[in-house]
């Protein structure tokens, strides 16, 4: 079996949820939220390749979602919070968000890894119940 190179996804939110697909290889696929779109999407490339015995681990799948798309699915994140955050004007990354001014290379790099160092806070915490 032979390995793949990174396989890129490009992500949309649709009417009834979200579907992904290559502009690669003929592959696509949907699903309701982003958990069930990721693994359809390893089920769709594994398939895909299965005829040729190609090995295609999930990190060989990159997946991509422009701005708009991303907070407006991702709400919970705030572009002013994630602008502080990462020392970034607010004014310039809501113009990011609402596609009227589109982000180099650098400030997308910067962004994502804004996005990065939030998740890995989100998920070092854990909620205390009170009685």
């Amino acid at each position: 079996m032979t390995k793949k190179k990174k396989i890129i996804m490009t992500v949309e939110k649709t009417d009834t949820g979200f579907s992904a697909f290559s502009n690669e290889y003929p592959i696509f696929t949907t699903g309701q939220s982003i958990p069930e779109l990721i693994n359809n999407t390893y089920e769709a490339t594994g398939f895909y390749f299965e005829e040729e015995k190609v090995k295609v681990e999930p990190n060989d799948i990159k997946f991509e979602i422009d701005f708009q798309q991303f907070f407006k699915y991702y709400k919970v994140i705030n572009a002013k919070f994630l602008a502080e955050k990462i020392g970034m004007n607010t004014t310039l990354l809501s113009q990011y968000v609402s596609g009227t001014k589109k982000p180099s290379a650098k400030q997308t790099e910067k962004i994502l890894n804004g996005i990065h160092q939030i998740g890995q806070e989100l998920s070092g915490i854990n909620l205390l119940q009170t009685a």
